[in-house]
This record gives C-alpha cells, sequence and structure tokens, in this order.
C-alpha cells in the first residue's frame, strides 16, 4: 500500500483524453472485499488498481462518491459535495497513525455488522488523536483544507451535526430558527457544538487525503479514475437546506414538483425519484454559481466524469409532488445550453461523459455534440428493433463509451439467461457465438466497438448471474449491497483482459 500524503491537490483532475481507444471496469468502491461490512478505500482498493493495471486497464469506473441515507443509494446523498466517511479506511487511519490494531480490534467485536457505528467510533476516536500535540506537523494540512474547501465544507458541517442533534431528522423537521437558518441560531450552534462541527471536518479532511492518495496511487500505474455525478440532489440535504432559491419549493420549502422519468425500458409506472427540481431561473440569474462549485470539487476528485440523466439538462420531467408514480408528469424546457457554456468558459474543455439513456430527442442529442461529450452504448439494449439500433456495435461512434450493462441493469448472464430461445439464436446469429459463451462474447463485441472507451462491469468479468445484480430501478431494497471476493478471480482473467486489449487496440496510447 502507498503511504499517504499529508496534503491535497486542489486544482482540477489530471489531463484525460478519449481520443484514444482504452478499456475499463466499473465497480463501486462499497464492493471492494474487506474485513467490514462495507469496502472502503483501504488496502484492498489498492489491490484492484493492481489488478486493472495487470490486466491492461487504464480506467477504474466508480459510482457517486457522496454520504448516502439509509437506503445505501449512491444517487441520494445528503451533500453534492462531501465524502462518505463509510468509504474511509480504518486500517489507514492506523497507518496514519491515529489508531491502533487493538482499536479495530475493539469496535469491530463492539459494533456487530453495523458499519455506521464501526467507522463512526473509530473515526471518533481517531480525531481525539489527531488533535493531540503528538500530530501537531499535520494540522496545517488539515487547515489548508478546512480553508480550501469552505465553500461547501462549512454547511456540510452545521447540517450533519444539526441533524445528529435532531435523532436523524430531515431538516425540514428541525425548530424554525435552525430551519430557516437564522444567524443568530446557527451563531449559538457554532459556539455549542464546536468540538463536533471540528470532527465533521476531519472527518471530510480524511476521506479527500484518502480519496487522493488512491488516485494518485492509480495514476502512477496508468490508471484514470471515473467517477459519476448525479444530476439531482436529495430533498434532505445539506444542498436544499443551505441553497433553497436554487430548489422548486413552496413557501415552507417542501418540494412543489419532483424528479422522475416516465414509463421506459425499466418500469412500466416511469420513476418517480422524489429529488426536489432545480429554480432554474435562479441559477440562470446568479451566474450557475451552485453549479460551478460543484464541478470544481467533481474535477479534484476524478480524471473523468459521467453526468446522470444528461437528458435532463435538455428537458426534465416535472411530476407534480403528490402524485405516487411518474406517470403524471411532464416534459420542462432547462436551460443546459447555458448551464455547459458557462462551466465550459470557467473549467475549458470538460472531461465529461453525458449519460444519454432513455426518450433522448434531437435537441437532447444536439447539445451533447455542441459541448463535443460522448454519450454511452448500452449493449444489453442492442437486441431490440432492427439493424439500425443505436446501440448495436455497427452503429456506435468513436466519441462513445460501450458498455455490457451498467449499475442499473442486471449482470449480462442473468440477462441472457432471461431472454427467449428466439432471442439467443438472434444474438448468436449477430455475435457469431455459441450460447454457452455468453458474457465473454458480449465482453468481445463491446471490446471490438469503435467506441473509444470500454467499461465492463466486475460482474460480468466474473461471469456472475443476476443475483449479482447491483440495482433494480425502482425498487427500495436490496440493492448497493453487492460485493465480491478475490477467490472469484480466477488466475486467467487478468491475462484474458490484457489479451483483448492487445487485440482491440485498447492500451489507452
Amino acid at each position: 500500500m502507498t503511504s499517504q500524503s499529508t496534503s491535497l491537490p486542489q486544482g482540477q483532475g489530471s489531463p484525460f483524453s478519449l481520443d484514444c481507444r482504452r478499456a475499463g471496469v466499473l465497480l463501486h468502491i462499497t464492493s471492494l472485499p474487506g474485513r467490514w461490512c462495507s469496502g472502503d478505500m483501504g488496502a484492498e482498493a489498492y489491490r484492484f488498481v493492481e489488478f486493472l493495471a495487470g490486466a491492461g486497464q487504464t480506467v477504474w469506473q466508480v459510482l457517486p462518491l457522496g454520504p448516502t441515507h439509509s437506503d445505501g443509494s449512491p444517487y441520494n446523498c445528503f451533500s453534492s459535495q462531501a465524502g462518505n466517511v463509510m468509504l474511509i479506511s480504518p486500517e489507514l487511519m492506523v497507518e496514519a497513525g491515529w489508531l491502533s490494531e487493538a482499536d479495530l480490534d475493539a469496535a469491530a467485536q463492539s459494533g456487530g455488522d453495523d458499519p455506521r457505528y464501526v467507522r463512526s467510533t473509530l473515526i471518533s476516536k481517531a480525531f481525539r488523536e489527531f488533535s493531540s500535540e503528538r500530530h501537531e506537523s499535520e494540522h496545517a494540512a488539515f487547515a489548508a483544507f478546512i480553508e480550501t474547501q469552505q465553500q461547501w465544507l462549512e454547511d456540510y458541517a452545521l447540517f450533519w451535526v444539526l441533524k445528529q442533534e435532531h435523532r436523524g431528522g430531515s431538516w425540514q423537521s428541525w425548530p424554525e430558527p435552525l430551519r430557516e437558518r437564522c444567524p443568530d441560531a446557527l451563531a449559538e450552534i457554532k459556539e455549542q457544538l464546536a468540538d463536533e462541527l471540528e470532527q465533521v471536518r476531519f472527518e471530510q479532511y480524511v476521506f479527500f487525503r484518502q480519496w487522493h492518495a488512491l488516485k494518485q496511487f492509480a495514476n502512477e500505474r496508468g490508471v484514470s479514475l471515473f467517477g459519476d455525478m448525479p444530476i439531482f440532489v436529495a430533498y434532505d440535504s445539506a444542498d436544499v437546506w443551505t441553497h433553497r432559491n436554487c430548489f422548486e419549493l413552496d413557501e415552507e420549502g417542501r418540494p412543489r414538483v419532483v424528479a422522475g422519468v416516465p414509463p421506459d425500458y425499466f418500469s412500466a409506472t416511469g420513476q418517480r425519484w422524489g429529488n426536489p427540481l432545480y429554480n432554474w431561473p435562479h441559477m440562470v440569474a446568479d451566474g450557475f454559481r451552485w453549479w460551478i462549485a460543484r464541478m470544481e470539487t467533481q474535477l479534484q476528485l476524478y480524471d473523468l466524469i459521467r453526468i446522470d440523466h444528461f437528458r435532463g439538462f435538455e428537458a426534465y420531467w416535472e411530476i407534480p409532488a403528490s402524485e405516487e408514480t411518474a406517470i403524471n408528469g411532464q416534459w420542462i424546457k432547462a436551460p443546459g445550453d447555458e448551464l455547459f457554456a458557462a462551466l465550459r468558459d470557467r473549467f475549458g474543455a470538460l472531461p465529461l461523459v453525458a449519460e444519454d439513456l432513455g426518450q433522448i430527442s434531437h435537441e437532447v442529442h444536439e447539445l451533447r455534440l455542441k459541448y463535443a461529450l460522448p454519450g454511452m452504448k448500452i449493449l444489453q439494449f442492442a437486441f431490440d428493433g432492427g439493424a439500425d439500433n443505436p446501440y448495436l456495435p455497427h452503429n456506435h461512434e468513436c466519441s462513445s463509451v460501450v458498455y455490457t450493462g451498467t449499475h442499473d441493469n442486471d449482470t449480462t448472464l442473468g440477462w441472457y439467461n432471461a431472454l427467449s430461445e428466439a432471442q439467443h439464436h438472434h444474438i448468436g446469429d449477430y455475435l457469431g457465438c455459441a450460447p454457452d459463451s455468453m458474457p465473454w462474447s458480449l465482453i468481445r463485441s463491446a471490446y471490438v466497438s469503435v467506441a473509444n472507451l470500454c467499461v465492463i462491469p466486475m460482474q460480468d468479468i466474473l461471469m456472475l448471474d443476476g443475483a449479482h445484480r447491483m440495482n433494480v430501478p425502482g425498487s427500495c431494497s436490496g440493492n448497493w449491497q453487492w460485493r465480491f471476493q478475490w477467490t472469484q478471480v480466477n488466475d486467467g482473467v487478468a491475462g484474458r483482459l490484457r489479451r483483448m486489449v492487445d487485440l482491440y487496440g485498447r492500451a489507452g496510447s
């Protein structure tokens, strides 16, 4: 494992180009193996980077890294910029000298299967040790982190401490002075709960420190980190509590309308996500300050970013908050052109991939092309319809990212097993493969594609069936829990991937 730096890079991510052919793997941090109830940024993450490098992979795609609600969804977070402290490695805090192995053993025995209790206990102990004079040499780096991240960190710390003080209740349920962010009430909290606020700042410092150390380790081995930025934020979040003018809320601060998508491939009644929608006129008027601040943080974390539900930047599905499903919504135009122009003016060329799946209009396509953003091609979508299906490999474009499936799809083997015999014959005819060759025949098709980036979910590489699916859209339980074990990775997997990298010119240079 690499040693951890005591300083954090504050600029934009390292240069990344999709002008050459690359290959990568999709695996969220929580899906890594390890001692604790969830994967983290510790030794197994470094081992996975080494596996990727050995397999000729130059991209590691992850899901969003924000602090999740109880459902564990990384697309429903308490902050659009804070890191999920449940991804912090306890072992790396031992390496830093803030904990001992005995501390880890004691927390594991007392915490049972509750990962939040275990990590919270350990982080609290690490904070007390870090705050002592024994670690005074590291305090300057901590202070620098607080200063550079203050545009979101202070509000998030207040939000999180107040949430704990009110037994996890939504900010909407807090006493009015706190709910409405009255300056005197917040000043009193800052004085009364100064230590608790400082610990939240420390938690974020540790998260960013560990992530940047992992990113540096990966980049040094030729592996770029591909992140994911959800278009929307959770209603119960520091963003909505702090920036109410940026969202479509009523006078009492409750959502007037919510986000989702109409009926589609995944759901006959559509998907009612429930996120508050943006007050776009306000955002346009203030020059998209919230979006620029958010993008600045994301560019520090990743080399490349998938921007989720790109379709919603041209027009979004607006659902009355009183509706229980997404059926009775309507399309509303969004100022995506103005937003991306403002982001380009601020950051230059944007290392973004547009998640352009679903009901994509000509206007959405034109918006993506105007800002030279690669789109996505999902091979599991390719075999419905005729030869003009845009997901079929012979219709792909170089400026795109091809996947067998994503975190929202079944595994390729699970998908294939659920198809009819006639569909098996059709797919076999197109791919020129035998029925028992799945999922590797579809993986090979992704590698053959002219799309410059090919990303394969780890479940497909391990030939796992639908029992190992990461997420079922529209369902509320059982998601985001899948983890792999190294015993599932046979000795020939890395060599097989590297051979395809060589065969199809995906070495990334």
